[in-house]
């Protein structure tokens, strides 16, 4: 039961109208189960505004009665960081209905959107621009561009294109008090002050509420080259990344690493996949480059590459992808790595990032230790090999249940955090913190930084309203 005063309630309804708000148990249940199944919160009112405007009003009614708030984009987050609180004291805010791309401006290189549009969407309006907008993640079809920079969403081209902070440059966000700061500004340079658009980048909806944002935009891609390789073992990926980036001269966009039992997942419970080379190999790289200009020598730039792999006894074996169709066939094998991994039971996650030379050292300790915690242990270890990000997922043992297994999960977490720890790396690469991590980062973040988090967050939301209990 909520403590919520039902004319705070009527006031916040009153704001949005009729159409603005959902209240039947039945239709907020979608908003309130998050993909992992780990969180089910609960809330009296699910708010849906269609204008900046509105979440002012809504956030200034908020503040004025301590009527805590949790916003929520597409709801594909996996820390719980959009998730309300089992009590039913939180209002939920959803900004799917501000989904408008407000400009396009190809000569500046810039799109202007709201926070409630897909993802999938803002690419498509950056290609119609013939332009492109290289964020690319798992959820891209469902998630919003809101919560993609709320969470400084990741994916496979942070290599070449960088992280989502690294595509905005500039944003409209609406404080917890109620007021707006207009920062939609399309400049590459403005040195006149502090750059406040990065505090709310990353800070899952903790600081304020971005309703919009001005995005970076690239010139198209005219030649994209994939390959397929086998190698040897993960320290190969990292001598191979060095050979790509200097033969390509800065081309590679792409750079994903897979193990065998990855691939094995994949083709067992994916539709249409298979494995495209001969003989199975321990682990698995796809390649990508890409060049604004069609002449043709990205090709041999790719075959240059992997010819000096193979010299090197990096390579064991490749296979160029000769179509677009082909392509897609490459990456349905790393995009359902994540998909594969649920019908083998339970699977306890991990998002982390060290150094690019670490990554085979960090591998090889986090098999080994946490073989030694559970015996039979199915490790994979996936992910963004080129920017130092692995989702590191250990599956159960076949001969242990699944409940039994996920108890584990703390501990096999220490383990696997120690060691992040050890090798200077981070407990959270792309995911964010949310509920999940809040407070195991104390336990790695020097304990000033986490001082500085807490003193911002007091002076821009002092009465602790705008999604409470999340991040710090």
């Amino acid at each position: 039961m909520t403590t919520i005063d039902q004319q705070v309630l009527d006031r916040l309804k009153a704001v949005v109208g009729p159409r603005g708000f959902v209240a039947d148990a039945a239709d907020m249940a979608p908003y309130l189960t998050e993909p992992r199944d780990l969180y089910h919160g609960r809330t009296p009112l699910v708010l849906r505004p269609e204008s900046t405007e509105q979440v002012a009003e809504i956030l200034a009614i908020c503040s004025a009665t301590a009527t805590k708030l949790v916003p929520q984009g597409g709801n594909t987050g996996l820390c719980g960081g959009s998730m309300p609180f089992e009590d039913g004291d939180e209002v939920m805010l959803s900004l799917g209905r501000m989904n408008a791309v407000r400009a396009v401006d190809p000569l500046n290189d810039t799109m202007t959107v709201e926070a409630g549009c897909i993802l999938e969407t803002v690419q498509q309006a950056a290609d119609d621009a013939d332009r492109l907008f290289p964020l690319r993640i798992g959820s891209q079809g469902s998630c919003q561009i809101g919560g993609n920079l709320s969470t400084n969403a990741g994916g496979t081209a942070v290599l070449h294109y960088g992280n989502a902070r690294d595509l905005v440059l500039g944003l409209e966000v609406v404080l917890p008090d109620g007021r707006v700061w207009d920062g939609l500004r399309g400049l590459r340079k403005d040195n006149t002050g502090y750059d406040l658009k990065q505090l709310f980048i990353g800070a899952e909806g903790t600081l304020g509420i971005i309703t919009a944002a001005v995005l970076k935009l690239f010139p198209k891609p005219r030649d994209v080259q994939t390959a397929l390789v086998g190698i040897p073992d993960p320290a190969a990926a990292v001598r191979l990344l060095e050979i790509a980036k200097s033969e390509s001269g800065d081309q590679v966009t792409a750079f994903e690493i897979m193990p065998r039992l990855g691939i094995e997942l994949v083709v067992k419970h994916i539709p249409d996949s298979r494995d495209p080379l001969a003989e199975p190999h321990p682990w698995y790289l796809l390649i990508e480059l890409g060049s604004g200009r069609a002449t043709g020598a990205l090709r041999a730039t790719l075959e240059a590459i992997l010819e000096a792999g193979m010299e090197q006894e990096l390579v064991l074996d490749a296979v160029f992808a000769e179509s677009h169709a082909q392509a897609e066939l490459f990456w349905r094998l790393r995009d359902g790595l994540a998909e594969a991994q649920k019908p083998e039971g339970g699977s306890i996650k991990h998002d982390v990032s060290v150094p690019v030379s670490r990554v085979a050292e960090f591998i090889a300790a986090a098999d080994q230790a946490v073989a030694e915690l559970i015996p039979g242990v199915r490790s994979i270890a996936f992910g963004h090999i080129g920017d130092g990000n692995i989702h590191y997922n250990p599956l159960q043992p076949v001969d242990m249940g699944r409940q039994e297994f996920l108890d584990r999960w703390h501990a096999v977490n220490d383990v696997v955090h120690a060691i992040i720890d050890r090798l200077d790396g981070s407990i959270s690469a792309e995911h964010g913190v949310g509920r999940l991590k809040r407070d195991e980062i104390t336990k790695f973040k020097p304990a000033v930084e986490i001082d500085v988090m807490r003193a911002i967050k007091a002076t821009l939301d002092p009465q602790g309203i705008l999604n409470p209990g999340k991040v710090v």
